[in-house]
């Protein structure tokens, strides 16, 4: 059993986050937009986050892409890093280049 519990750390992390409780399916979405907005939501409403908003959802999501590593499929990660742009948008912070890679 420990081992088990070890194993899915992260998995645990984004469903039960002590700096966010995410809306279902949040990373799945297909739209950027969507994403910045349900993280955007998730942060706001967050009693328990440490940080501003901003860099609970900017964290959340950067950890769900490290996690995935190379496993996630580059279109998937492509519409990821589009998000983080969408949620400084929706946060009104500046925008960063985006770059792709493995």
């Amino acid at each position: 059993m420990v081992k088990n519990s070890k194993k899915n750390w992260s998995r645990r992390v984004t469903t039960n986050s002590d700096a966010l409780d995410l809306e279902p399916g949040v990373f799945t979405l297909e739209d950027p937009r969507e994403i910045a907005l349900s993280l955007k939501r998730s942060a706001l409403r967050s009693k328990r986050r440490r940080v501003d908003p901003f860099r609970s959802a900017m964290s959340m999501l950067n950890f769900y892409i490290n996690r995935a590593g190379r496993k996630l499929p580059l279109n998937r990660r492509k519409v990821l890093e589009l998000a983080k742009n969408e949620l400084r948008d929706v946060f009104g912070r500046p925008e960063k280049n985006v770059r792709v890679s493995r």
